[in-house]
């Protein structure tokens, strides 16, 4: 069982999704996202498998949530610096994101 102290261990932030592409060499579908965490985080790389639910067009501009304190991870020819965080749904994962706009680089609390 995980403890609220191994929770506090995560990083998780906001960030706001400035580029996508589709990821050729991915295994299963999945976008490479470029993602803004602010001045002090700065631009991260993420390989998302999200496209049962979101085009490339609709996500650039979206906020979104990620784990950014995990080490890289290396997936076909690209490295993935963070996990975007979502849900296992019915049609697929659904991304968590914030309600309301907030800074980049905004702490989970």
């Amino acid at each position: 069982m995980s403890t609220f102290e191994d929770f506090t261990k995560l990083d998780i932030r906001v960030g706001t999704v400035l580029e996508t592409e589709v990821f050729e060499k991915a295994k299963k579908p999945a976008y490479k996202l470029k993602i803004d965490f602010g001045k002090d985080i700065g631009i991260k790389k993420s390989s998302a498998q999200i496209t049962e639910r979101y085009t490339t067009d609709e996500l650039v501009g979206k906020q979104v949530l990620a784990v950014v304190n995990f080490p890289p991870r290396q997936i076909a020819d690209f490295m993935s610096e963070v996990l975007v965080l979502g849900t296992y749904s019915d049609g697929g994962v659904v991304l968590i994101t914030p309600d309301k706009p907030v800074d980049n680089g905004d702490k989970l609390g």
